[in-house]
């Protein structure tokens, strides 16, 4: 399985180290965004869970979400940690999210149990928009107290299939029109935001079914209608997801073999 634990800071980085060095072997990846303040943290193998607890709880110990401003939405310091299974998406075999479900659940009664973190469940049946839509309002934490932790807010655990994290920056700082090109990529297979981001404009994707709609679809719908300054994968893509798009675009797209999730399982000696 793969763990991609969502932290509420990307400015500091010895504190993003430390926490990142609690994961030990599992770590594959850190992506880290000082505008959005928000950093990434890809984690892989037969000890997954425990890394993702290690990471939390050392995140609670030192983040408090009451001082935190930044461009992405956030429930709290820990503020997402989706469980993943790999095997399907390597060998292109339908999803079966059964033991991602079971990591799901059992972290997110850890998590409420030994750090009083309010914990809300996410996938399959509901979403990760939909949780942070309705958390603390239409929707009680799943785990944990029913009010926010005070310095660690809350977090959404959930179960899902890989996910392709994607940013888009544009040459004009043009925030209504990185709304509109969000509005319009919006479908079941892609989430998408316009931010504001530090003096830029952003169209910051989610790509749900990356293997059907890949960076490259949604590159190219955005270059129709604006200018890109730049393209920005967040953590790492599965080996398939390349394997779609032709060499000569890498680069443009912010691909590249070395940041699959297979070449960084194999660097680490984890098969």
């Amino acid at each position: 399985m793969e763990c991609v634990v969502n932290l509420s800071e990307g400015r500091r980085e010895s504190v993003i180290a430390g926490i990142a060095a609690a994961a030990g072997p599992s770590l594959l990846d850190v992506h880290t965004d000082r505008h959005h303040h928000r950093s990434v943290l890809t984690l892989g193998g037969p000890e997954v869970e425990d890394a993702a607890r290690a990471v939390t709880t050392r995140a609670v110990d030192e983040l408090d979400i009451t001082d935190h401003q930044g461009a992405h939405p956030r429930l709290g310091v820990v503020d997402v940690v989706p469980f993943v299974p790999l095997s399907s998406v390597m060998n292109a075999q339908s999803i079966d999210l059964g033991d991602a479900i079971a990591a799901r659940d059992d972290f997110a009664v850890w998590a409420g149990r030994e750090l009083v973190l309010p914990c809300l469940l996410f996938g399959p049946q509901r979403s990760l928009p939909e949780v942070r839509r309705g958390a603390f309002r239409a929707l009680r934490p799943d785990t944990g107290p029913a009010t926010p932790h005070p310095t660690a807010g809350a977090t959404a655990v959930g179960a899902r299939g890989p996910l392709v994290a994607y940013n888009l920056w544009l040459i004009e700082p043009d925030v209504s029109l990185a709304r509109a090109l969000a509005a319009e990529l919006r479908t079941p297979a892609v989430r998408a935001l316009g931010l504001e981001v530090g003096e830029h404009a952003q169209v910051s994707c989610n790509l749900i079914d990356p293997l059907h709609t890949g960076p490259a679809v949604v590159f190219d719908a955005v270059a129709r209608r604006a200018e890109i300054d730049r393209a920005e994968l967040v953590g790492l893509v599965p080996a398939a997801v390349l394997a779609g798009i032709p060499a000569h675009r890498w680069s443009e797209l912010d691909l590249d073999p070395s940041r699959t999730i297979e070449a960084r399982l194999e660097s680490a000696g984890i098969r």
